[in-house]
């Protein structure tokens, strides 16, 4: 199989994106990436990030790149993964990516990147193959963030979607998740 082909491979568990880390473990050097990319078969997004050519663009790639250029550990959140679900209607001028460790690099300004240490790996999740909370421990997240009604009303409509499950959801309500 082709270098070319390994990295379409990666491009399609992943919204159309490719890291060089992701290539190096399939087995594609870094060198192969950066000669795709100059040869038109990959586009530069940022450090190690880019997308394949013959991949359809979709509304799931940009949310794929913005946590691809947070790094390893980084994950979608809050807004930006009920925008990911379809809960709610938020038009965010921002992606909101979060990471539990600590990025040096800039990003772009439609990025923005948070630190957060209190997540564990159970709290962590792939939609559509984009790392993010779970859609429980983003309803938390968003609980003081917005008006009330606007939350009961994403709660209501992740049970309905069997995004949540009634336990989940009456624990959610009562504050104690």
């Amino acid at each position: 199989m082709s270098y070319r082909r390994d990295l379409w491979e990666i491009a399609v568990s992943r919204q159309g994106v490719v890291t060089v880390a992701a290539a190096q473990e399939a087995g594609v050097p870094a060198v192969e990436v950066r000669k795709l990319a100059a040869r038109g078969a990959l586009w530069g997004e940022g450090h190690g990030v880019y997308i394949h050519q013959d991949f359809p663009p979709s509304p799931l790639t940009q949310p794929a790149v913005a946590v691809a250029l947070g790094g390893n550990e980084a994950f979608l959140q809050r807004e930006s993964v009920c925008n990911l679900l379809g809960l709610g209607q938020f038009t965010p001028k921002k992606i909101r990516v979060g990471t539990r460790r600590r990025v040096r690099r800039e990003l772009p300004q439609w990025v923005d990147l948070e630190r957060r240490t209190g997540l564990t790996e159970n709290d962590i999740t792939p939609y559509e193959g984009i790392a993010a909370p779970t859609i429980a421990r983003t309803l938390r997240d968003l609980k003081d963030r917005m008006p009330f009604e606007r939350w009961i009303d994403l709660v209501d409509q992740a049970l309905r979607r069997d995004l949540l499950d009634a336990h989940e959801a009456n624990a959610l309500m009562q504050g104690r998740t």
